[in-house]
């Protein structure tokens, strides 16, 4: 998928696409924490994906930024969780 603004949903299709999948949750990570990874997330959540923010793995230039961001974020659009925590809930979930 070719992203060119802040929003992986914005004239990308993948909301379409991660619903003919099945999916309905959708986990975040990457750069930048104000910019990108809150562009996405208020998008995954107004398309009605439960969203998740991997919080070990988004950053910003400023932490001030990234943690009003990250604050915001949790009272209002996705749960917060560590990576390891996300992995060990995706890993329980998995029939054996």
């Amino acid at each position: 998928m070719r992203k060119t603004q802040p929003s992986a949903f914005f004239g990308t299709g993948y909301a379409e696409g991660l619903r003919r999948l099945g999916v309905d949750t959708v986990i975040v990570a990457g750069c930048t924490t104000s910019g990108c990874v809150r562009a996405t997330v208020v998008d995954a959540m107004s398309h009605d994906f439960r969203t998740i923010v991997a919080r070990d793995c988004v950053g910003d230039r400023s932490l001030v930024a990234h943690e009003a961001n990250l604050f915001d974020m949790e009272q209002k659009y996705a749960d917060l969780m560590d990576a390891g925590a996300i992995i060990a809930a995706l890993s329980a979930a998995v029939p054996a």
